[in-house]
């Protein structure tokens, strides 16, 4: 499949690695994300890409504002290219670990403080590093095809890409339910909790898209779009979150030994608390561990400083036999049983 990039104005174009399309469209810049067969999973080349095409927009006026969408309705992006990640943890090449870390989570800042609008269209699966180049734009639009996740802790990781800074600012304790567990949410619960902003059905995306470029102003397109959500999961057990997975300071001890005391006492919504029980049991303790000190810690620094203590905990992490195990079952062998280790956390 031959993919390429047009940046700049119309006519000027540039060779891109795989994955990653750029135009200029009528005044918006335009980053299409074309990996379907690894539901557009980033690698360095299309983050490298993707920064490259913004810091060019940032200083140019003809570009008014930045537009992220998938060729694909399957997925927006399921992450970062983990398996790459873990080849290069199993070789011992730290360099490389370090540059693809570093690179993404450059670009998650990058994206924070564009000082333009930037939209992503979330149609289709949207999980670990694509919400990180999402979330953390002015606006992300959900379609009733969208889902959205950080699903580390169950591949012997955790919650990066700036998850440390987001995932505490959500309501009630819903950050650290969906930090721990990896919960997958549908784009009504995802406008509930204030991952997305908009819900526009995916059958407008197309009209919505044609009216941007002319629209002036993204904010008033996109509401006139919006619709109202339907009923989200989440609704009905937002007391019980709440109780389980919020008001943890920061001399908790043992913040996932309470958070199970918690469920196990819950009784007001007992099977959600069972099955949250569950999905704790299946996922690494030393992620779990990581994951719960990591977004109290987020819950009062700045993006930049979550962002510096993602980088040195990946590092560390992807060093660990729960990396590598947990990313052997889910995406390498596929056979979803990962053996985790004892430990509570990687090694220095």
């Amino acid at each position: 499949m031959e993919q390429h990039a047009e940046s700049g104005g119309a006519g000027r174009g540039r060779t891109s690695p795989p994955g990653v399309v750029t135009r200029v469209a009528a005044g918006v810049g335009v980053i299409e994300l074309d990996r379907p067969g690894a539901l557009n999973a980033l690698d360095l080349g299309m983050i490298r890409l993707i920064t490259a095409a913004l810091e060019e927009w940032r200083d140019d006026g003809a570009v008014r504002s930045v537009v992220v969408r998938s060729t694909s309705p399957k997925a927006f992006c399921s992450g970062g290219d983990i398996r790459a990640v873990r080849e290069a943890a199993l070789r011992g090449d730290d360099a490389a670990v370090l540059t693809y870390f570093s690179a993404e989570y450059a670009l998650n800042a990058l994206i924070a403080r564009y000082p333009k609008p930037y939209t992503a269209l979330i149609d289709g699966y949207a999980m670990g590093g694509g919400l990180g180049i999402s979330v953390h734009g002015t606006a992300r639009v959900v379609t009733e095809r969208a889902a959205l996740a950080m699903p580390e802790t169950g591949i012997g990781f955790f919650p990066d890409v700036g998850a440390s800074y987001f995932l505490p600012r959500l309501p009630g304790g819903i950050g650290l339910y969906l930090g721990l567990t990896g919960t997958r949410i549908s784009a009504a619960a995802a406008v509930e909790c204030g991952l997305a902003t908009h819900y526009v059905p995916a059958a407008e995306l197309p009209a919505l898209e044609a009216a941007l470029p002319g629209g002036g102003d993204p904010a008033r397109v996109l509401d006139g779009f919006a619709a109202a959500a339907p009923p989200s999961e989440l609704a009905g057990h937002r007391e019980a979150i709440d109780r389980c997975f919020s008001g943890f300071s920061a001399g908790l001890a043992d913040g996932v030994g309470e958070v199970r005391a918690r469920l196990g006492a819950e009784d007001d919504d007992r099977e959600w608390a069972d099955e949250t029980l569950a999905l704790l049991g299946r996922v690494s303790p030393m992620s779990l561990a990581i994951t719960f000190d990591l977004l109290r810690d987020g819950a009062g620094s700045g993006l930049e400083a979550c962002l510096a203590r993602e980088l040195e905990l990946a590092r560390r992490t992807t060093r660990s036999l729960d990396f590598a195990e947990g990313v052997r079952a889910a995406l390498v062998d596929k056979d979803r049983r990962p053996r985790w280790s004892a430990g509570d956390g990687p090694g220095s």
